[in-house]
């Protein structure tokens, strides 16, 4: 008989999980392949999984054994192909934009009307009121990067509210830009996967309010560790190493699920406080560890930021994205003071799933928040998307307004016809970069939603060098100067081509260039200063690059992530609806 693991907080043996999942992976058409384990410490392994055919989908789990680890891993890889966050970034192309459906079946477009207004029946009032307080937002803003489609209008997905069952339409681009990854989960049953994703919500929220408050945590007593000798294993082994290891009770008095494990580096000063949240105090804390070890080594725990006494930067929504992301930000000097504002308090609200998942919700809807659910079965696992305006966003609502993922959508057609362009079709985009103010150093594969090729121009364009590129077209000496300095200051521009724009930047202080052309070639390089005259000229436009156009020929990576898409949405007809 298979060996069987149970590990407390799941709902079916680790064994089971992971040949459940490995087998409708494959039946679907992804190949999956471990890249490289981790186990720094006892008890505490992360391991890396990605798509052998598409290596942009991949994902990383964490847990104190390797199987653990395994199930996270591909519980997370269920999870973001059912929620299509493996796409969240990427223009899908023409033909999805124009398919039967872009995103699920069940979508709803509204309709733009030609105002900034913002259609009727999307969101509800409280939501509503939250994303669009001053009645501001411009409506073609919440048009979706993946399908850019406003002629389509809005695309909007069903979540339930959970206070009373109603349907309410959340845009797409409000889920993107706000919500990334969190609250996100793929589970053995519907409850399972609940509780772990609002427990990520919670985690991240007491996170957030911790660091930005200047909390200074109670200590877990040492008895209450000696509880799980696994962790402590792993703790002791730590210390054991150098590092400083601080176990905290992150539950602010017992109100929360929340545990922290902070470790500090003696060698480099560097603070990193590790979250972890689940109705279980054990699974909370082991969570918290195994957090910390995520992908790191023992020797990658350096780099991290000194304590601040700035509490403003440290609560900054800059500082508290980066957070997020890695951890990487400081923290303030308070939170390592020695008296707590808080108690220490042994809680544990433990329970079956369902008790576990009706506890989380009951704790956020005291708290006076609303809960929109989306469920997705049709993968063959459960797997869920759980909002909570106000609550469990990442990024600042006024982001809707300001730093807007879907600000490519107007310039994406033009980029990619870029070497079709004519001349005034190069100034219209010249005009349009510059009327939206965008930052010079944005890749622009990111702003247009392109996976970009590895070595291709599009894999480091930046907005600066494309408004070079056009101002060359364009033969606006001036706008080409400018240019030019900006990159010969910013280093992460290939360097084969920032030679020939030192190069073209002296060709255009030369009162008489043929003058020092036999010396220019042994300066540049013969090559190069061809190049450069090229690009002057106009018989060399845009490094000579094809158009991918709108269907992405020729983006092998692209073509890959449409193709795995093609695969989860195997009913997806793509030919216009309209």
């Amino acid at each position: 008989m298979q060996e069987q693991t149970f590990i407390p907080g799941k709902d079916a043996a680790l064994e089971a999980s992971i040949t459940s999942m490995q087998e409708k992976l494959h039946s679907i058409g992804f190949n999956i392949e471990e890249a490289s384990w981790l186990n720094p410490v006892a008890n505490v392994w992360s391991v890396h999984i990605r798509d052998r055919d598409c290596h942009l989908l991949f994902t990383n789990g964490k847990g104190a054994s390797q199987k653990a680890a395994l199930a996270s891993a591909l519980g997370e890889f269920f999870e973001r192909l059912s929620t299509n966050y493996f796409w969240a970034d990427f223009y899908l192309g023409k033909s999805i934009a124009d398919a039967n459906f872009v995103h699920y079946p069940e979508e709803k477009w509204f309709p733009l009307d030609g105002g900034d207004s913002l259609p009727e029946g999307m969101l509800d009032e409280d939501s509503l009121a939250f994303y669009d307080p001053e009645s501001t937002l411009d409506a073609s803003k919440l048009v979706d990067l993946n399908s850019g489609h406003e002629e389509r209008g809005i695309c909007n997905l069903p979540y339930v509210r959970q206070r009373d069952g109603n349907t309410v339409w959340f845009p797409v681009n409000i889920i993107g830009n706000l919500y990334v990854s969190n609250g996100m989960s793929a589970g053995n049953s519907k409850t399972e996967a609940r509780t772990q994703a609002l427990s990520e919500i919670f985690e991240r929220h007491i996170k957030f309010r911790i660091i930005a408050e200047g909390i200074c945590l109670p200590d877990v007593p040492d008895d209450v560790i000696a509880r799980y000798p696994h962790i402590l294993a792993g703790i002791e082994e730590l210390r054991a190493a150098g590092f400083g290891v601080l176990v905290k009770d992150a539950s602010l008095g017992g109100q929360y699920p929340v545990m922290c494990v902070t470790l500090l580096n003696p060698e480099d000063q560097g603070l990193y406080a590790s979250f972890g949240a689940h109705p279980r105090f054990e699974v909370a804390l082991e969570r918290s560890l195994t957090e910390l070890l995520q992908g790191r080594a023992l020797d990658r725990l350096s780099g991290f930021a000194e304590p601040s006494f700035e509490l403003e930067d440290v609560a900054s929504p800059q500082n508290l994205e980066t957070h997020f992301i890695d951890s990487s930000g400081p923290v303030h000097w308070d939170f390592l003071w020695s008296e707590p504002d808080h108690a220490f308090v042994d809680w544990n609200f433990s329970g079956t799933t369902e008790e576990e998942c009706q506890y989380l919700m009951e704790r956020i809807h005291a708290d006076d928040y609303d809960i929109y659910i989306m469920d997705y079965e049709h993968l063959g696992v459960y797997a869920c998307r759980i909002l909570v305006p106000e609550m469990s966003e990442i990024y600042q609502a006024e982001d809707l307004e300001w730093d807007n993922n879907s600000t490519g959508n107007a310039l994406r057609e033009a980029i990619l016809h870029l070497p079709e362009l004519d001349d005034d079709e190069c100034t219209e985009l010249f005009d349009a970069i510059e009327d939206m103010g965008l930052d010079e150093h944005q890749p622009v594969a990111a702003l247009i939603g392109l996976a970009p090729d590895p070595g291709s121009l599009w894999a480091d364009l930046r907005v600066g060098e494309l408004k070079t590129l056009l101002a060359l077209v364009m033969d606006d000496e001036d706008a080409i100067r400018e240019g030019c300095q900006w990159i010969r200051h910013f280093e992460q521009v290939n360097a084969d081509r920032r030679r020939v724009y030192r190069c073209i930047e002296t060709l255009l202080d030369m009162e008489d260039a043929a003058g020092y052309a036999p010396n220019m070639g042994l300066l540049y390089g013969e090559s190069v200063l061809q190049r450069a005259r090229d690009l002057l000229d106009g018989s060399l436009r845009f490094w000579g690059i094809t158009a991918p156009t709108l269907e992405l020929h020729g983006c092998q990576i692209h073509q890959q992530l449409l193709a795995a898409y093609r695969k989860v949405h195997k009913d997806l007809e793509t030919h216009s609806p309209l």
